[in-house]
Order: structure tokens, then C-alpha cells, then sequence
């Protein structure tokens, strides 16, 4: 037999005495660290399983890492640039608003969250102050408005001057967004303080006055205003009703807010400067000074008023056209014409009757115009609206009807279609009172007096100036003949309205002290009842009692 060609193969079996050989071996090894132990391979399919984990561990990392900074690197980045810096407002404080002897009339006032407000004197003030709108957030907290706007009144004519610039604040922020650290970039510029020329002590008085005679009667409203006649500065601009502007501005409640819109006194209008009013008899002296300068009449013209004036009728001379007067007042010269506010005299005066020549109505435009009734007085407010004096033309085009001297008439008293705004009123008083110069009304307090002068007989203007002291003396404004503190020049008007005159307009207009005017008052109470025996007249008398116990020296 050969064993050298024929290779042996190996037996995988252990033979029992390498069993034994080993475990006689054991005292030798280190039994703790496994030494005397028998091994065994790792098997494949562990190694394929720990594999497969590894790789998905894998694959979700380059998944992430792709989403956070392929897809989603961008809006992170800014993200965390935004978390790191982040630019914050710094408000610029709006300016106060103070009236002439320094009393705030709005200020700032810093609320619980850290904002500021504006806070209003009330009431009395809203139309002529205003209110703004405040910064406002979205539902996340941003702003998206950060201005104080004015909206209305003085707020909204000098926004600029009142507003301010708004300054930039960076805030840093840690990963946890909390502050590390806060520059400031930009300071803010606070607003300018603006003075008025109002006097909150005469803006009160005529305030109550208006309102509390507006409620008693009622009327639906009124306005008030005193005008100084040499520089135009206005020391009271009242109109009532009026709305709170602290309600409006920080936008509730909203049920007030609500009440302000269905209220058909119409609280928003602010009738000082936007309200138009048929005049009335407060055109006679506008209307006298023409007359006189043109040479229609002389003030010693004389006429016998019996209560009417009777125009034959073309048609039908058994039926003549009768223009009614309020009264009788019999034989009058200009002067008395003006302080009882004769119509019969002005139908005469404006239209023409028998052989006295009227002005006619182009020329009673004219002075009307002249006298600024048809256009804005230029005061700093906003929605001034301008007068109104109707023509021939206008009445052709709107109702296609040739004029009448029945229209002219009505226009010379004030009536027809006629309107004008107290301002407008109040500036063409001033003229009268300060000898013919049709000045620029201003809220503002200090300001070099603007205006020009009007071609108007200084003469005329005497006479009719003595003929509205008449009128507080024994005329339609007596009522105010019995202020001992102050000698005043007065001419009333009424415009009655509704379908069967119902209703009725009460002006009261003048200058105060009669011998060296400074100071000119309006007073319109608007939409009463007829038959009412208390009007502008009485809410003037009220009013300049309280200011002579507040502020006398308007009457020395």
C-alpha cells in the first residue's frame, strides 16, 4: 500500500482527546478574558444585517442634509440671520397741540403695554383738533403700519409738522430668542409742538353755549366762532354735535363708533368750515356797503315800510306779486334799515322799485363775491367748502327758467339759493369791522396777517357800522344791549326752511367793542322749530358773559 501519492484529507471532527488535551489545559488560561474558550465565526447574516441598518442611517443623514441645505437652505439662512439681528422701531413722539396760553390741548400719554397714545381735551375741540390713526400689527405681531396718521381736523393739516420720523433700533438674539443686546441705528426725530391761536377759555364759552341752547330748544346743531378783525387769528372755532376723538382714534367702542354714523345730527360735519347755510338778513350790511360806494343810495334814503312791498302783475292786476316783510317798521333811513333788518328796504336796495334804481343782481354778486362769499377763506383745515350766489345762468341751466325780479329780491335778504359758511361769514364782518380789508382766517398762533384790501367806500362802511350798533341798541340784536362790560355792533338773520317754513336757520354776527373793533363772533343755530323765541342771539349773550368771567381782558 502507498501513502505517499494519496493526500490525506483533514477530519473537521474534534477527537475526544484533544477534548481532554484541552480542558487539562484550562488552569492554564485566563478563564475571565475567555481564554480556554471555544470560538465561533460571526455568522454572514449578521454581518448583512448590521448592513443594512448602517446604510439606512446613512441614507437618512444625506436626506437631511440635503433638505436643510439644498431645499430649505435659503429660508434657514435668513432665518437664522433674522433670529441673530433683528430690526426694531423706535416711535417718534407726536407733537403736542397747545392753544395760545400754552394749554395742552392733545398730548402724549404712555399706555400699560409700553405705546403711546394721544390724548384729547373734551369737549368742545374735536372738529377743530381731529384724531389719527394709530401703528397697527398683523396677527403674528408685526406692524405693517408703523405711522401716526392724522386724519382730521389740525391732526390731518399739519401731519408733517406734528408726525416726527420714526429711528431704527437692532436687536440681537441668541439661538433661544432671547436678547443679548440692543443698538440703536437710526434715532428717532420727534414731532414739532404746534400753538394755536385758539383760547380754550373762549372755545369753552361758546361750546356750552351752542351746545346746551342746541339740546334745550332743540336745533340739530350749531356753530360758533370769534375772529380776531385785524390779524385773523381765530380764538374759537366750534360746531356741535361733535364726536370724541380719544374713540375714534384708538377705534372703539365700537357701538359709540357705530351710534356717531346713524346719528342724524350729523356729528363728523364740521360745520364751522364745511356746513352751508342759507344767510339770510346777515347779507344787508355786505349789501349796504355796496350800494353806498356805488351811489345807489345815500344813507339818508328814506322809505316807508308797511310790511310788504306789492309788484303789479303783467297776468293778472287783481292779484299784484307781494314780497312780505317780518314786521312793519315804517319810515326808515339806511341805519334803521339795518339795526330791524328791514326787507322791504333791501327788496328796494337789491331789486329796484318805482323810480329807486337797484344794484340788480350781477352787481349784488359782485359785492357779495367782494366780500369773499363764493371762496375759500384759505383757514388750515381741511374740506373748506365755499358759498354760493346764484345768477340768471345758473338758474337757466338747472331748472331751464328765464330770472325774475322776484329771485333778485330774495337774493338781496339773503334767501333763494344762497348759502354761505360761518367762516365766510365771519370774514366778511371782519372786513366791515376793520374798515375793508378781507382777511385770512388762521388757527395758527403768531403769524403775519395776510389778506387785501377791498374797494369799498370807507364811509359806507362807517354808516353801516353805525347802523349795526343800532341794532344791539334797539334793533333785532337788543338782546345784547344789556352786556354792560362791552359796547357791541350786531346783525341778526333768519332762513326759514321746510316745505311749509317749519323750520328756521338763527344767525347771530357782530364785532366787539364797538368804538375800536377787535373781535368779530358768529353764531349760526341750525334747523329749529319756528316760533322759537331763542336763537343765536341768545347763545352769543351766553357765551360772552362766561368769557368776561374768564377771560376779561377781551372786553377792556
Amino acid at each position: 500500500m502507498k501513502f505517499g501519492g494519496r493526500r490525506r484529507r483533514r477530519d473537521p471532527e474534534l477527537a475526544p482527546d484533544e477534548i481532554f488535551l484541552d480542558s487539562s489545559n484550562l488552569p492554564d488560561f485566563d478563564q475571565s478574558r475567555l481564554e480556554g474558550r471555544l470560538e465561533r465565526p460571526i455568522s454572514q447574516k449578521t454581518f448583512a444585517g448590521v448592513a443594512v441598518v448602517v446604510g439606512l442611517m446613512f441614507i437618512a443623514l444625506v436626506a437631511q442634509a440635503a433638505n436643510l441645505e439644498v431645499i430649505k437652505g435659503s429660508t434657514y439662512a435668513q432665518q437664522s440671520e433674522k433670529n441673530r439681528l433683528r430690526p426694531g422701531i423706535l416711535f417718534a413722539e407726536r407733537g403736542a397741540i397747545l392753544d395760545r396760553n400754552g394749554v395742552p390741548l392733545v398730548s402724549n400719554e404712555a399706555t400699560a403695554d409700553g405705546s403711546v397714545q394721544r390724548v384729547y381735551k373734551t369737549p368742545g375741540f374735536s372738529h377743530l383738533l381731529g384724531y389719527v390713526s394709530y401703528p397697527r400689527k398683523d396677527s403674528s405681531g408685526h406692524y405693517y403700519n408703523t405711522d401716526i396718521t392724522g386724519l382730521a381736523g389740525i391732526e390731518a393739516a399739519f401731519n408733517s409738522t406734528l408726525a416726527g420720523i420714526n429711528g431704527t433700533l437692532l436687536v440681537e438674539e441668541n439661538a433661544l430668542g432671547k436678547t443679548t443686546s440692543e443698538g440703536t441705528v437710526k434715532p428717532p426725530v420727534n414731532g414739532q409742538n404746534l400753538t394755536l391761536s385758539i383760547d380754550s377759555r373762549a372755545q369753552d364759552a361758546f361750546y356750552h353755549a351752542i351746545s346746551q341752547l342746541a339740546d334745550k330748544i332743540p336745533f340739530q346743531g350749531g356753530s360758533g366762532i370769534l375772529l380776531d378783525v385785524n390779524t385773523g387769528e381765530i380764538r374759537a372755532l366750534v360746531s356741535y354735535p361733535e364726536y370724541d376723538p380719544n374713540v375714534l382714534s384708538s377705534g372703539g367702542p365700537s357701538d359709540v363708533i357705530a351710534s356717531y354714523a346713524s346719528d342724524t345730527r350729523q356729528p363728523y360735519l364740521d360745520r364751522a368750515v364745511t356746513g352751508l347755510y342759507t344767510p339770510g338778513s346777515i347779507v344787508k350790511p355786505i349789501e349796504a356797503s355796496g350800494a353806498l360806494t356805488d351811489g345807489i343810495i345815500t344813507p339818508e334814503y328814506t322809505i316807508n315800510d308797511p310790511g310788504y312791498l306789492s309788484i303789479p302783475n303783467p297776468y293778472d292786476a287783481s292779484h299784484p306779486n307781494i314780497f312780505k316783510d317780518w314786521k312793519a317798521i315804517g319810515v326808515e333811513d339806511l341805519r334803521k334799515a339795518i339795526a330791524f333788518s328791514s326787507d322791504v328796504y333791501f327788496y328796494t336796495v337789491g331789486g329796484g322799485y318805482g323810480s329807486q334804481k337797484g344794484l340788480g343782481i350781477e352787481r349784488l354778486k359782485y359785492w357779495y363775491q367782494t366780500f369773499g362769499f363764493t371762496k375759500p377763506t384759505g383757514v388750515e383745515l381741511p374740506r373748506e367748502a365755499s358759498g354760493f350766489v346764484p345768477d340768471p345762468a345758473w338758474k337757466l341751466k338747472t331748472y331751464k327758467q328765464q330770472w325774475n325780479i322776484g329771485d333778485t329780491y330774495h337774493t338781496a335778504i339773503g334767501q333763494y339759493a344762497m348759502q354761505v359758511t360761518p367762516i365766510e361769514a365771519a370774514r366778511a364782518i371782519a372786513a366791515i369791522a376793520n374798515g375793508g380789508k378781507l382777511i385770512k382766517p388762521t388757527v395758527l398762533a403768531n403769524q403775519s396777517p395776510q389778506g387785501e384790501s377791498i374797494a369799498v367806500s370807507p364811509a359806507a362802511l362807517q354808516v353801516v357800522r353805525e347802523g349795526m350798533r343800532q341794532g344791539a341798541l334797539e334793533g333785532t340784536s337788543i338782546g345784547l344791549s344789556d352786556l354792560s362790560f362791552v359796547h357791541i355792533a350786531g346783525k341778526t338773520g333768519t332762513a326759514q326752511l321746510g316745505l311749509h317754513n317749519e323750520y328756521y336757520n338763527s344767525w347771530a354776527v357782530g364785532f366787539f367793542p364797538y368804538e375800536n373793533p377787535k373781535y368779530v363772533y358768529v353764531v349760526v343755530m341750525e334747523h329749529g322749530p319756528s316760533g322759537n323765541a331763542l336763537g343765536g342771539i341768545y347763545a352769543v349773550h351766553q357765551a360772552l358773559s362766561e368769557l368776561h368771567s374768564t377771560a376779561p381782558e377781551y372786553f377792556q
